[in-house]
């Protein structure tokens, strides 16, 4: 019997380590100079597949603070990623415009910002090592 628990104890133990070996690191992300409370920040992690065209590799929310708002992006594997900020005051879960096009709710990227166009994955995407990493975006 007291073999039996070893082994099980063992096979628990290596399979935490292993679970952890295999998992990724953190990307956190500081934005900044949001305008308003109310509403979300949205967050997406993406990849040059996703970027502009919908949901990212990985989402993450928080409800929008005047000033500041921290969001992590957990489990991170390497890889070459951008990441697209949104306050999306109503709720809507989606970008509002007005009749010409531009944008109404703040948004950012990593990278640099084109005030003249919509952002590009080009111009957007750093190389996540997998070594714990921060940004800040602001608004």
């Amino acid at each position: 019997m007291k073999k039996v628990a070893l082994l099980l104890g063992f096979a628990f133990i290596t399979l935490t380590m292993n679970a952890q070996e295999t998992s990724g690191a953190t990307v956190t992300v500081t934005i900044e100079n949001v305008l308003s409370d109310g509403g979300t920040i949205l967050a997406g992690l993406h990849t040059a597949d996703t970027f502009m065209k919908g949901m990212g590799v990985a989402n993450t929310a928080a409800p929008a603070a005047e000033g500041k708002v921290i969001l992590t992006f957990e489990n991170v594997t390497p890889g070459t990623y951008a990441i697209m900020v949104m306050h999306d005051k109503n709720d809507n879960k989606q970008m509002d415009m007005d009749a010409s096009g531009m944008p109404l709710e703040s948004y950012g990227t990593t990278g640099e910002m084109n005030m003249y166009g919509p952002p590009s994955f080009d111009s957007s995407k750093f190389e996540f090592t997998g070594e714990n990493q921060e940004f800040t975006i602001r608004f």
